[in-house]
């Protein structure tokens, strides 16, 4: 198996362009109440992001540029079938992203050649100065929006319901963890960094065909400097 040869931080402010809504399950039903809430922390109440959310929606996003997307996440058998560059950004995203233990156990060279996953994400959470910015305004930490359904023959709104959403203008503090390995290639970093850019590109949690969750990444630190300069140079897919 490759030494691992070190770790890199990312962190930056995920900063909210449009309300944001990543459902916390709601269990129960309340009279007058919201129908869809956000995920809050358990004690505090306050809003936040998780890394999940994030992981999944970077994944999912670099699939489809790959061109190798399929019902669930790449795997070998989608890498066995890929050719050429795209058989490498499979890979790429193989390394990124892990490979379910079950699929490798046949093939220890080929996980050996992966490795472990080199991504670990984060919970985001409020922003301290953010937050603590709209508690003393006494202002709230998310809003509800009404949405319906426009009857196209009678042009009367239906099924009326409530939306929770964390607002325009909120900030998450947005960190991940990147292993590196002896051999990597260069452009693994770089492909994390183009992942982040297809998400500014698309959007965060639920609707956003409806105009949610759109997001931008500002103040990028990698390893405690400050690479936002480089971040805004990075190109989401590749030079036609």
């Amino acid at each position: 198996m490759p030494q691992l040869t070190g770790i890199t931080t990312i962190e930056a402010t995920l900063e909210l362009l449009t309300g944001l809504r990543i459902g916390a399950g709601d269990a129960e039903m309340h009279i007058g109440g919201v129908d869809n809430t956000v995920v809050k922390h358990p004690l505090t109440q306050s809003p936040y992001i998780p890394g999940s959310s994030i992981k999944g929606k970077m994944r999912s996003l670099l699939e489809w540029r790959s061109g190798a997307v399929q019902e669930g996440p790449l795997d070998k058998r989608a890498y066995d079938k890929a050719s050429g560059a795209q058989q490498a950004e499979v890979k790429r995203i193989l390394q990124l992203f892990g490979v379910g233990g079950g699929e490798l156990k046949d093939d220890k060279n080929f996980a050996a050649d992966l490795g472990p996953s080199r991504l670990s994400f984060w919970d985001c959470s409020l922003s301290a100065a953010w937050e603590q910015q709209v508690r003393d305004n006494n202002q709230m930490l998310t809003e509800v929006k009404s949405e319906n359904r426009i009857n196209r023959i009678s042009g009367v709104a239906e099924h009326p319901r409530n939306t929770e959403r964390v607002p325009a203008g909120a900030k998450f503090d947005f960190r991940l963890s990147f292993k590196r390995l002896a051999g990597d290639p260069d452009d693994l970093l770089n492909a994390v960094l183009q992942g982040m850019k297809l998400i500014e590109f698309d959007s965060l949690g639920g609707s956003g065909s409806r105009g949610y969750g759109k997001v931008k990444f500002t103040g990028l630190i990698i390893d405690g400097q400050p690479q936002q300069t480089v971040f805004d140079t990075v190109q989401a897919f590749p030079a036609q």
